[in-house]
């Protein structure tokens, strides 16, 4: 990526979760990576949810925050997996009023933000 991308130009152009690890730097394995990609991604976008009403304005500050917590998802899925860490809906289990678990996932929920 060029570094004379604003920080949101250069969001735009990343796909995968190895384009988000490579362009901020964050050292990772492969192996790791194929297995959650989807998982680190949406894990790196809930930790950004919650951090963006105390983002400072500055560019490069932002830059390495959104570094740090890249660097936490994918760390998350090193020590743990996908179903430990239950990233998805699907994998979040709700106990039934009649008794017994569910993960039934509505439609509106699949499609928020």
């Amino acid at each position: 990526m060029e570094d004379t991308l604003s920080l949101a130009e250069a969001m735009e152009d990343l796909v995968s979760a190895e384009d988000f690890l490579e362009y901020f730097e964050v050292p990772y394995e492969p192996s790791v990576v194929q297995v959650n990609r989807l998982h680190i991604l949406q894990r790196f976008h809930d930790y950004l949810a919650k951090q963006a009403p105390n983002l400072p304005p500055e560019e490069s500050q932002q830059r390495g925050i959104y570094r740090l917590w890249l660097e936490r998802a994918y760390k998350d899925f090193t020590v743990s997996d996908s179903l430990t860490e239950k990233v998805f809906a699907v994998f979040q289990h709700v106990a039934k009023p009649d008794g017994g678990m569910s993960s039934f996932v509505s439609i509106d929920k699949v499609f928020r933000e």
